[in-house]
């Protein structure tokens, strides 16, 4: 610890104020961060703006029973405020068929409004700077110090570092109650685990951080990160563990970017740290892999470029057969460099090769057609024989299906079929070629 005090006295004044700010951010991002990624799934992430509001009477009646702007009975008070919020709303929500954005909504309002009303009936006793509250003093904070083995530490690293334990500690403890009442509360009930007892519990513990961010980061930043890490990791991973690690770090990143970024073009700390983390979620939303607006994009590309290869492949086949191509108009729908890249596409998979006068199917490409002919075919068969469709209904119908049917599938309608040789057309149903 000396070595390590030693090296950081050896740092310029305003690195060791950056390097703590960018520490006291992270604290902040890290208990955040792993209480909102359970509001996100429990679809409250609002709650965090609302219990910001509702906590101000707690944190009014703390100082005045201790006389004192100490964190821990300011923590107290706004845990018992934001446990009474919750209490109340749940209560209106199932006792007066109140909504339940309606009934959080007028309880937080109410418990802002009384904390205001506290406010200004004991203004001489009440130290509460609201621009504070609002963004908090992070440029500031390290400048308040305790000595510990010869280091200067933060008085807002220790507090916020311990409610970032002790928000860790809770989500350890309770993983699985956590777990399991986020996702399937009446199963948690089943299991013997209470849903409400959790979620007084998560809400209490939401108070709690909430308010220890307020004077060192300010409740703009702690909202922003109870709900954008949470949001922006649930983008990459439906797997609890990953998405509060995912979480964490999207916030310690959003944390070390926007409190250099705010040195270096002289802004708010806590401004830009909401800033980068939106720019985050921002990207999350456009490139994640899988619910990303780029990759569902690919995705719908991919899936209708797959159509234009089968919808080639199968009227090769019925050509093959000599039977008149009933799908041409479906087919003539694609533009014709769709299908001229469909072909160059299937040529290079060697499902398709050049003929005299046009193209032909190899060996490969004939067994995948066939598939999805037999497809075509048999829910034909079943949507006439199942559901009495007209002969000129079933064409269109089966055209949009047989790209969905997967060899399973088209088994488990073959057995429902009366007449498994031919459709109702009297075209021969081809066996399922063998793989």
């Amino acid at each position: 610890m000396n070595w390590l005090a030693e090296q950081f006295a050896a740092l310029s004044p305003a690195v060791q104020a950056t390097l703590w700010t960018v520490l006291i951010a992270m604290a902040a991002a890290t208990s955040s961060a792993l209480l909102g990624s359970y509001l996100v799934l429990r679809r409250m992430g609002l709650v965090g703006d609302a219990i910001s509001h509702a906590v101000l009477p707690g944190l009014v009646v703390g100082f005045l029973m201790s006389g004192t702007r100490e964190l821990w009975p300011m923590l107290l008070g706004a845990a018992i405020a934001g446990l009474a919020m919750t209490y109340l709303a749940e209560w209106l929500r199932r006792h007066a068929q109140v909504e339940a954005g309606g009934a959080l909504g007028v309880v937080f309002t109410s418990f802002f409004a009384l904390g205001v009303i506290l406010i200004n009936l004991y203004a001489s006793q009440v130290d509460l700077d609201p621009g504070c509250v609002l963004y908090g003093a992070l440029g500031t904070s390290a400048l308040d110090t305790i000595r510990i083995l010869g280091l200067d530490v933060p008085r807002s690293f220790l507090s916020l570092g311990a409610v970032a334990l002790l928000d860790l500690a809770f989500v350890a403890v309770f993983w699985k109650e956590l777990k399991i009442s986020s996702f399937d509360p009446a199963l948690a009930t089943t299991l013997g685990i209470s849903a409400i007892v959790m979620n007084y519990l998560l809400m209490g513990s939401v108070a709690v951080t909430v308010v220890a961010g307020f004077e060192a980061v300010g409740s703009i930043l702690i909202i922003a990160m109870l709900i954008v890490p949470g949001a922006t990791a649930h983008l990459f991973t439906d797997r609890l563990a990953t998405m509060l690690v995912t979480a964490v770090l999207v916030g310690w990143i959003a944390a070390a970017g926007g409190c250099l970024l705010a040195v270096h073009f002289d802004t708010s700390e806590a401004g830009m740290i909401s800033v980068v983390a939106g720019a985050e979620f921002a990207l999350a939303a456009l490139a994640a892999p899988r619910y990303g607006i780029a990759a569902r994009i690919l995705r719908g590309f991919a899936f209708a470029f797959r159509i234009v290869q089968e919808d080639v492949l199968a009227r090769l086949y019925r050509l093959e057969e000599g039977v008149a191509v009933r799908d041409a108009g479906a087919l003539a729908m694609h533009r014709p460099a769709a299908e001229r890249l469909a072909r160059i596409y299937l040529r290079a998979r060697r499902q398709l090769t050049r003929a005299a006068g046009g193209w032909a199917l190899t060996e490969r490409g004939r067994a995948r057609a066939q598939a999805l002919v037999r497809s075509h075919r048999l829910w034909e068969g079943y949507l006439s024989e199942q559901l009495r469709l007209p002969l000129d209904h079933l064409h269109e119908a089966a055209h949009r299906m047989e790209h969905y049917m997967t060899p399973q599938f088209a088994e488990k309608v073959e057995e429902r079929l009366v007449q498994r040789d031919a459709d109702p057309h009297g075209r021969r149903i081809p066996p399922q070629p063998s793989p």
